[in-house]
């Protein structure tokens, strides 16, 4: 039984776009003393949008057994052996739900004669890989902008406006399917981020820390822009088919390496080792993967705490995202070859050199900010190994991470206000002066090592098995899952310590003006929900991967046909 008609979610899927941009307009019109109650109003609005939207799509994205097992036996028919298969597609011309890649929602003609020749177009959709991450990005807006009422005292309403930009142009990623939307609306998050971080930051280094993240990011990026236009240019030259849409180039690359052979198929094969190089330079520094990650620190540090959340929570999701949906099915020989031996041993480098330096900051911001550069090192090493497991655990991971750094980074900004300080060694026995913030704390940290019951517990398995079972020609896959089980041991190790020194031992606290109370009735709103999830992942993680099933299984078939190749 269907709780919404295809038709009306296809209705509904461009207000998740169209909502913030209009509470960006619309805040920019009201009193600042209004822009926090009408900020949240947005927010919950837009939460409760998605979960509609979601609630009604969530049976017929979510696979059917037999035909993921035809598609582990090759027997799928054509339109279930596509690469992706985006459903409820605005401008869909087809008449039901089925999964489709064609849209008449065209932004940007190219004036070509024949349907061999498709300009830049408004195609959107949800499947398997994108729609968690669709909800989280509409989940986590709610308690930055509740926290963003306490901290927040000045153009509040313009604050605002920015902060919901950057939410449009975050869900444009997720929900993109057209290559060149997909590239703009990445690109359009930075300019949200260099007005909040350099005008509204607390530290005096916030427009340094703007502009390095600028800069680095844009630098990215335009490797990246070579990279979009090298795929279309060069697909469009060996097949004659000039498209923007992601799973018609996708397909158009299955199928021309399977049929092509001798010289062909070598054409192929060393262009998409550019390709690839191209594609993921602007991912790996979103992410960011060591060495491109020497912008993070400042810009944690410097920015708003409901700006931090973004950049932690969704904005570095991108990167991974980028590469899981462009990088593999685009060149899935190049992601085996060089992906996995390039890309993979930086992350695990920075698997370790994240949870060193985090061991070693004094600074909570910062602790949290390199601990992250751990975690989501885990999560692009996954990625990269490209089995159905790993490729499952490494998106399941990119929503587990986004709810437990980003709740950590939402307490560390509590604490600040309360304080004024973030300095670990300003604190000892918290746990008497703040029992409720203390329980929070503890339950985010002990999930964000990897606690059994717990969330990121599910999908840091599912990842190391994964990796172990890699499969790679090029690399060993036991040999880096033996570095990534150290960084868990590692995340433990720094978090724990963070943990004793803060919250146990003789009460030490900075001083402050006015007497420090525990948590607010705001704040409770902005963490239980939080919490609530993490437990609920933890212990019922298969309602999430059932929906996520059939995408990851044509992902893991065309890293296994890669791999075929290479034998």
């Amino acid at each position: 039984m269907e709780l919404l008609s295809p038709d009306l979610i296809r209705t509904l899927l461009p207000a998740l776009l169209g909502l913030p941009v209009a509470a960006a307009l619309v805040l920019r019109m009201v009193r600042d003393s209004a822009a926090g109650a009408t900020a949240t109003w947005f927010a919950v609005g837009h939460l409760v949008l998605t979960l509609v939207v979601l609630a009604g799509s969530l049976l017929s994205i979510q696979s059917d057994p037999e035909l993921s097992a035809n598609i582990n036996r090759g027997k799928g028919k054509e339109q279930d052996e596509r690469v992706f298969a985006p459903q409820f597609v605005p401008g869909d011309p087809l008449p039901n739900a089925k999964p489709s890649y064609q849209t008449t929602w065209e932004v940007l003609p190219l004036g070509g004669d024949g349907p061999k020749v498709q300009g830049a177009q408004f195609f959107i959709g949800l499947d398997g890989l994108n729609v968690w991450l669709v909800l989280l990005t509409s989940l986590m807006t709610v308690p930055v902008v509740l926290v963003s009422r306490d901290t927040i005292r000045e153009r509040e309403g313009a604050f605002y406006s920015w902060l919901f930009l950057l939410q449009a142009a975050t869900l444009g990623v997720f929900l993109s399917f057209d290559l060149l939307l997909f590239y703009v609306c990445f690109e359009l998050t930075l300019v949200p981020l260099l007005f909040l971080i350099g005008g509204w930051g607390p530290g005096p280094n916030r427009r340094e820390a703007a502009r390095k993240l600028f800069l680095f990011t844009l630098a990215g990026g335009l490797i990246t822009l070579v990279g979009v236009a090298g795929t279309v240019l060069f697909v469009y030259d060996r097949t004659g088919e000039l498209t923007f849409s992601i799973p018609r180039l996708a397909d158009l690359v299955q199928t021309n390496l399977k049929r092509s052979s001798g010289t062909g198929r070598e054409i192929w094969l060393q262009t998409q080792t550019y390709l690839f190089l191209a594609l993921a330079a602007g991912f790996a520094v979103k992410v960011p993967i060591v060495p491109l990650h020497s912008w993070l620190p400042g810009a944690y540090a410097e920015a708003p705490t409901g700006v931090t959340v973004m950049l932690s929570a969704l904005l570095a999701k991108m990167g991974a995202f980028g590469l899981v949906r462009i990088c593999l099915p685009l060149c899935p020989d190049a992601t085996l070859a060089v992906g996995m031996p390039l890309v993979g041993t930086l992350a695990v480098v920075g698997i370790v050199y994240g949870a060193f330096c985090a061991y070693a900051q004094t600074d909570l911001r910062r602790l949290v900010a390199y601990s992250s550069v751990s975690h989501l090192g885990f999560c692009v090493l996954a990625l990269m190994a490209a089995s159905s497991i790993a490729l499952s655990g490494g998106v399941l991971h990119m929503f587990n991470h986004g709810l437990s750094t980003g709740a950590m980074f939402l307490m560390v900004g509590m604490l600040t206000r309360r304080y004024g300080s973030a300095q670990i060694a300003d604190y000892s026995g918290l746990w008497t002066r703040l029992p409720v913030f203390t329980f929070f704390l503890m339950v985010f940290c002990l999930s964000s090592v990897g606690l059994p019951g717990l969330n990121n517990f599910v999908s840091e398995v599912m990842m190391l098995l994964g990796v172990f079972d890699a499969r790679s020609p090029y690399v060993s896959g036991p040999a880096y899952a033996a570095v990534a089980v150290l960084g868990v041991f590692l995340s433990a190790w720094y978090t724990m310590t963070m943990i004793r020194r803060a919250l146990f031992g003789p009460v030490k606290e900075p001083p402050t003006a006015e007497p420090v109370t525990d948590l607010t009735g705001r704040e409770k709103a902005a963490l239980v929900p939080l919490a609530v999830l993490c437990l609920a992942l933890g212990l019922l993680p298969q309602t999430v991967l059932q929906v996520m099933e059939r995408d990851m299984v044509r992902l893991a078939q065309v890293a296994d046909e890669a791999r075929a190749r290479t034998r």
